[in-house]
Formats: C-alpha cells, sequence, structure tokens
C-alpha cells in the first residue's frame, strides 16, 4: 500500500492557528460508513447523530508545559528543552536544542515567574534525545516547577509562540491525569453542556488515559506504508472503565470512540485480552491502518488529519479510505478548519 495513495490537497490558510472563539462552536462534518454520505452540522449537534446505549469512550489526559526555555550554565547561550517522558521522579527522556553543544555533564537553567528550575545532561541516545536530570531549590516538586515554567507544547504546524490562552484551550475540559505533551484534539470541542446533552440523549460515557507523545508529530518517510512503525506510548484503564466497555461490548452496543489515541488504546487492550478489556496500565505502538479489524470502534470522533500521516491512514481503516478522501475534499472547499484547532468529524 503506498503512502501517496493517502494525500490530499490542503490551502495553508485552512490550518487553525488558533482555536475557535467559543470552545464547543466547531463545525461537524459527519460521514456515514454504509452509504458514504456526508451531512454538516456542528459540534453541538453530536448528540443527535448518536443513539441512546452507545457508549463515549474519552481520553483524559492532560497536557503539561514540557517545552522549556533556558540558559547554559556556564557561559550563557539559549537551550530549549521538550519534555518527552518521565523515567523517574527526577530525569527524563527530552529533546535538547542546540544539541551539539549539550552533551552529559553540561547544565542549563530555567527561571519564569520567580520560580527556578535547573538540569543537567546525564546521558545521550539515539535520534538526538537526552536522558535529563531535573531539581528546583523552590518550594514544591519539580512539576511544580515545570507547570509554572514550562511553555505548551503546540504542535509544528501551528506557526506562533504558544500565548495564555493556550494553558487553557489546548486541554480538554475533562483532563485529569498529567503526561502527554500533545492533546487528544478531539476531545477539545467538547465543553460541559456538550457532555451534559449526551447525558440527556441516554448516551453513557467513560474515560481512558493514554498519554500522548511527541511520535504523534511524527511524519511517515517511507514509501510502502507497512514499512512505517508509530512510537510506543503507555495507556491506563481503569476497573470501572474496562467493565462499562465490556457490558458494551457484549450486550452489542455501539462504542463510540472520541479520538484516534482512544483507539489505539482500546484496540490494542482488546488484542491484548482476546477481545476483552482488562484493566491495568500498559503500552501501546499498534500502528492502525487500512486491513485492521477493529473490535471495540463502532464510531469515531475525531479532527482532520495531515496528509499521509499515520492519524489519517487510522481513519481511513476505520471509515474507507475513498471515502475519508472524499470526505476531506468536501471539507477542504466547505473550508473546514484543519488539525489540533480545526473542526471535527464523525464517522459512524
Amino acid at each position: 500500500m503506498k503512502v501517496a495513495d493517502f494525500s490530499f490537497e490542503l490551502p495553508a490558510g485552512l490550518v487553525a492557528q488558533f482555536p475557535p472563539d467559543e470552545r464547543g462552536s466547531s463545525r461537524l462534518l459527519v460521514l456515514d460508513r454504509r452509504t458514504g454520505g456526508i451531512t454538516h452540522s456542528a459540534i453541538r449537534e453530536l448528540a443527535g447523530f448518536l443513539g441512546r446505549g452507545d457508549l463515549m469512550v474519552f481520553n483524559d489526559t492532560r497536557v503539561f508545559p514540557a517545552r522549556l526555555v533556558g540558559e547554559r550554565e556556564p557561559g550563557g547561550g539559549a537551550v530549549e528543552v521538550m519534555l518527552v517522558s518521565r523515567l523517574d521522579d527526577d530525569r527524563w527522556e527530552a529533546l535538547v536544542h542546540p544539541g551539539q553543544r549539550m552533551r552529559p555533564g553540561r547544565r542549563v537553567r530555567f527561571e519564569r515567574g520567580g520560580r527556578t528550575l535547573q538540569g543537567e545532561v546525564v546521558e545521550e541516545r539515539f535520534f538526538g534525545r537526552r536522558v535529563v536530570r531535573l531539581w528546583t531549590g523552590d518550594t514544591g516538586t519539580v512539576m511544580d516547577a515545570i507547570e509554572a515554567i514550562g511553555h505548551i507544547p503546540l504542535p509544528p504546524y501551528i506557526k506562533r509562540p504558544d500565548l495564555e490562552l493556550d494553558r487553557d484551550r489546548y486541554q480538554t475540559v475533562y483532563a485529569r491525569e498529567a503526561g502527554s505533551i500533545a492533546a487528544p484534539t478531539a476531545g477539545l470541542h467538547f465543553t460541559d453542556a456538550i457532555l451534559r446533552s449526551l447525558d440527556e440523549a441516554g448516551i453513557e460515557r467513560t474515560a481512558i488515559t493514554l498519554h500522548v507523545g511527541y511520535g504523534t508529530f511524527k511524519p511517515v518517510r517511507a514509501t510502502e506504508v507497512e514499512e512505517h512503525t508509530v512510537d510506543t506510548e503507555r495507556y491506563a484503564i481503569g476497573e470501572d472503565a474496562a467493565a462499562r466497555i465490556n457490558a458494551a461490548l457484549q450486550s452489542g452496543r455501539r462504542i463510540i470512540v472520541v479520538g484516534t489515541t482512544t483507539t489505539r488504546a482500546l484496540e490494542s487492550a482488546a488484542e491484548r485480552g482476546g477481545g476483552r478489556i482488562v484493566a491495568g496500565r500498559a503500552e501501546t505502538d499498534l500502528f492502525i491502518r487500512p486491513g485492521h479489524r477493529f473490535a471495540v470502534a463502532g464510531g469515531l470522533v475525531t479532527n482532520f488529519h495531515l496528509p499521509a500521516s499515520s492519524l489519517l491512514m487510522l481513519v481511513a481503516a476505520f471509515a474507507g479510505r475513498e471515502a475519508v478522501l472524499k470526505a476531506y475534499r468536501e471539507a477542504v472547499t466547505a473550508r473546514y478548519r484543519f488539525y489540533s484547532y480545526g473542526d471535527a468529524m464523525l464517522a459512524v
């Protein structure tokens, strides 16, 4: 299967650089998988396209301000550290720029808003990554300092510095456990009012946690789809969520998955559990592409993704490549907003 088969023309002006003025005001394109029919609506009308007894599953991970900007010690010189994953209480895997100047033993100091955080490179890893040890002499923990000093790690296709508004808008209203360096963006559309409308329509809700890593932005550089790999991400499914999902599967009720991250976690968990969801923590490197047989997802809420990306391939696996590309072409014609701060799509 050719990666080029998942390309489409996207005017640069449709890549959303800011969230909509009001959360919950996004447009919604609804794709019927059976007929290929397309309906244009709004995310606040989502409940009307679902059915009583459907179970929606959300990803309640919380984005933390993982981009740290500081100076080398001694000597000065700007350094940027992107925290990728936490290894233990004070050590992190990170991307460091400029990498050639930050060898093991080099130190850096971060300051912002009266808070201070210090770091030292302790190990070099593959693909330019480093292991960085962080500590602070301030009151509070290292995570407290990161929350105060760090910048929200906006995706590379948002061509502006992060703003204070991003601390709220690049976060779902139901975010719980910090650990992601990118938002599960399908969830950014939901407001308390929209969640209440789902409840009132008899649509059940639950949440799992998958911490979104830097690999979500990893381009597909291969020519053949099968040659691509996705980075490993950690997820956790609680006892209550597992019970609700298994009950829906057993009774034949439809499960509407909110986001590609949630989809990967659930499909991985079902594969691991022989068709059932087992509570607990695990990791997934599942690359969902056309040919995948979905064990859990019966509907998908998602944003509009990059051309020839692994996320677009996941959506195509669920709803069909031709149908999805047709929907994307129609979205372009109708000037939907694309990517993280863009509009939404429902495939059912």
